[in-house]
């Protein structure tokens, strides 16, 4: 072959972590925070039923749990570059149609068919989006050696400034251009996301993998690394008070507390802030004091911040509060990124995050259906119960690690074969 003449693959450009990873997730992230926090609080602003606004958290989040195991398979098939780029586009194409759609019917039930649907479509499409980004992460975190929990800290970085902005962006747009102006941003968001995502050759597979086949690989793999599956136990757990927090905020601060969209959205950027505060935090503290110390650290910050919350009777204390409770969740999940990123082999990755991501979201629907069932004055004391619950199974969680090598000793493990010794 001339020297003139390359094939298609060499002419490809080589691209860092920053414009192969970091830009594309920061545009993907800000659809994500907009969708997850925004679409609640479009809901509730055109229906104004507390009831409704539970049930469209659930709606939200049921479709993309069963979206996981289909994204994980599609991810191990044809790349994260295919799927995150045809799940950005689709995101964009379904809230422009509802852009369009809402201004003539801001009220009636065709609207409130119209909030639903968006909610369990933007749900489904986010997860594949958010697939994609987490296995392109750890892919970079391999790469990164026993510096992983530094890629991962970025990551979570890039997450939190999106959650800084995101929720207080949706509710502002919200309360000042209506429903088109929020939905017309997150749609720009998306092909953002689409359009910043190098093309990479993927590797694909000879032929497309069963979703179930991809949630017993996911299962096997799991039920092989103990480290990993007591740390997704306790995850799942702390979510199931973190999930009710998020589901029932747009009713506590509306309707009881008396303030507007954009003061929902200021708690969740709070939230953020404190959790990049967090995390740059454990970034140090990981290298110095290793996984264990900042997970149960972490955990420990959930726990007292989760009874606490329930008590809560003005915003300011509230807004605090749940910024506490995110800054340990952010810690907590520095732990379970880079753990994960180290333990689960690259070719099962798509399934095995799918799965684990589904186990510890599996409690975000099941809030959005008791905020929906519970009487708004009743709200606080279903929290203070699944504080309890959060606080034994935390306990438990990391009781456990702290007897299994992995978790333990991953400070100075180079690799994910030392880490299961």
């Amino acid at each position: 072959m001339s020297s003139g003449l390359r094939p298609r693959h060499a002419r490809r450009p080589v691209h860092g972590v920053v414009r192969g990873i970091y830009l594309p997730r920061t545009a993907d992230a800000g659809a994500f925070a907009m969708t997850t926090y925004g679409i609640p609080l479009l809901v509730l602003a055109t229906t104004d039923s507390a009831a409704l606004t539970g049930l469209a958290f659930a709606l939200e989040w049921i479709p993309r749990l069963s979206a996981f195991a289909l994204a994980g398979a599609m991810v191990d098939r044809y790349g994260t570059t295919r799927v995150l780029r045809y799940a950005s586009v689709a995101r964009a194409l379904v809230v422009l149609a509802a852009a369009l759609i809402l201004p003539a019917r801001s009220a009636g039930p065709e609207a409130t068919a119209t909030v639903m649907l968006l909610a369990a479509s933007t749900g489904v499409l986010t997860e594949f989006s958010y697939i994609a980004a987490e296995t392109a992460g750890a892919a970079a975190s391999r790469q990164a050696g026993q510096h992983a929990h530094r890629v991962q800290t970025v990551l979570l970085g890039i997450d939190q400034v999106a959650t800084l902005a995101g929720p207080a962006l949706a509710g502002v747009l919200l309360q000042h251009t209506g429903a088109s102006g929020m939905l017309a941003t997150l749609a720009c968001f998306s092909l953002a996301g689409a359009a910043l995502t190098p093309p990479q050759p993927q590797h694909a597979g000879e032929e497309p993998v069963p979703v179930m086949k991809g949630l017993r690989t996911g299962w096997g793999t799991l039920r092989s690394l103990p480290a990993l599956a007591w740390l997704v136990t306790g995850m799942t757990l702390a979510n199931l008070g973190i999930g009710l927090v998020q589901a029932a905020a747009p009713v506590i601060v509306v309707k009881q507390l008396g303030h507007s969209s954009a003061s929902v959205g200021l708690i969740w950027s709070a939230a953020a802030l404190a959790s990049l505060i967090a995390l740059a935090v454990c970034r140090k503290a990981i290298d110095r004091y290793g996984l264990w110390v900042v997970g149960a650290t972490s955990a420990a910050v959930v726990t007292g911040a989760g009874w606490a919350v329930a008590t809560a009777h003005t915003y300011t204390t509230y807004l605090i509060l749940i910024a506490v409770l995110m800054a340990g969740e952010a810690g907590m999940s520095v732990v379970l990124r880079t753990l994960r990123s180290h333990l689960i082999p690259p070719d099962v990755f798509g399934a095995t995050l799918s799965l684990t991501i589904l186990l510890f979201l599996l409690p975000f629907p099941f809030a959005g259906l008791v905020v929906a069932l519970t009487p708004g004055p009743a709200l606080n004391s279903v929290i203070t119960v699944c504080a309890a619950v959060q606080t034994v199974g935390l306990a438990l969680t990391f009781a456990r690690l702290r007897t299994l090598p992995g978790l333990r000793t991953a400070k100075a493990r180079p690799s994910g074969a030392q880490l299961c010794s």
